[in-house]
């Protein structure tokens, strides 16, 4: 069976076989393995833990990294298969984004070569998941404010203190990668195993937002590591910063997949429900709201491709990421709500995917740089003024 995605400019045409394939075998996965299961686990505020090893065979951990057991996707492949992730649910995209984006791409790129082979492998195969502890309690738009701390040790290694909240993964992983201040100096990354004493976690239960996705709180009291624990090849706030950027290029993808099956929801939707004298589809108003989508998404569309491009060119900008991120999840948050007005009450219920899409993107809305802050990214770019404080 052939699942069809709204492809209004005929885009498809812009893609290589390569990247179509890649898009299609994750469509396919999504509609069989995902989408018949994922209201379920959202309303049961579980994560699929038993599609794991499906996500490690179709390439999709590390999937546009290099060696090491990844699948080394070019970066507008990578992208279609988040954009095809989120068609299915945000918590399932975030999983693959923090553990390629967040945990695998810092190991990748600042890693020894021993902290390399222990873990990618693994991590490409499933076998091993990661976490990102950046943000705090307290420090979220602002991570250079940061508490948490390292410590270097007479004897050599490092003493850990800190707390880290909104984690991705973080009772599921076998190790967090953790930033801190090392020292009261500069901010370095530190791989921390599960298991190691001083550190735990705490699932955040309590949220409407993202129900099918692990959040956590990571927890470091006294927690003493191993002085080949830091990523020895990168300091400042060039390590976190580089590594968002990764993962905000993949969810700027991802929200078209969002908005995508709104859209497509919607659209079936006005085609059956019939008030009046004729389906619902025929009347003015809702065709307006299903031209707007159309539109709105077909600029998403064409401005992630040409991001894609600048990624595989070399050529990309951290403020070009930020104004995609911005731009198309703003763009599927109002596609989302647009396509539960047309449902009207049914838009509510978990029959349909629109409501969990809406809740979940108020989420992605937020995370990885919430959309002001991202405003303020491309407005310093623009104007060479930083209006942050």
């Amino acid at each position: 069976m052939a699942f069809r995605g709204l492809d209004y400019y005929g885009i498809d045409d812009e893609l290589s076989e390569e990247e179509r394939l890649v898009r299609d075998n994750v469509r396919r996965f999504v509609e069989e393995a995902i989408v018949p299961v994922i209201g379920a686990h959202y309303q049961a505020g579980t994560f699929p833990m038993d599609l794991i090893p499906k996500f490690a065979d179709l390439g999709l951990l590390g999937a546009n990294l290099q060696g090491y057991g990844c699948a080394g996707m070019g970066e507008v492949a990578y992208g279609l298969a988040m954009q095809e992730l989120e068609r299915g649910d945000s918590g399932i995209r975030s999983f693959c984004s923090v553990q390629g984006s967040l945990c695998m791409y810092p190991i990748h790129a600042f890693g020894s070569p021993a902290q390399k082979e222990r873990w990618l492998p693994r991590m490409a195969a499933g076998q091993a998941i990661g976490c990102f502890g950046l943000t705090e309690p307290d420090f979220g738009s602002n991570p250079t404010g940061m508490l948490t701390r390292a410590e270097s040790l007479p004897g050599g290694g490092f003493r850990l203190n800190g707390t880290k909240r909104w984690i991705t993964n973080g009772c599921l992983a076998d190790v967090a990668i953790v930033w801190a201040r090392l020292d009261g100096g500069k901010v370095r990354g530190f791989l921390v195993p599960k298991g190691t004493p001083g550190f735990s976690t705490r699932k955040i239960d309590d949220k409407f937002s993202l129900r099918a996705s692990v959040t956590s709180e990571l927890f470091f009291e006294d927690c003493e590591l191993d002085a080949d624990a830091i990523l020895p090849s990168v300091e400042g706030m060039r390590g976190p910063l580089s590594c968002l950027s990764q993962a905000r290029f993949g969810i700027a993808f991802g929200a078209v997949g969002a908005a995508m099956s709104c859209y497509e929801s919607a659209l079936e939707y006005a085609k059956d429900r019939v008030q009046f004298s004729r389906p619902i589809a025929g009347y003015q108003l809702v065709q307006h709201k299903l031209v707007e989508m159309v539109s709105e998404i077909t600029k998403a569309q064409l401005l992630v491709l040409r991001l894609g491009r600048l990624k595989e060119a070399k050529k990309i900008r951290p403020p070009q990421i930020s104004l995609a991120k911005r731009n198309n999840v703003a763009m599927a948050l109002n596609v989302a709500r647009v396509a539960r007005d047309i449902l009207g009450a049914n838009g509510i219920m978990f029959e349909y995917p629109i409501g969990r899409h809406m809740m979940n993107l108020e989420t992605v809305y937020t995370y990885e740089g919430t959309h002001d802050i991202h405003t303020l990214i491309v407005g310093q770019d623009i104007t060479g003024l930083a209006a942050f404080e």
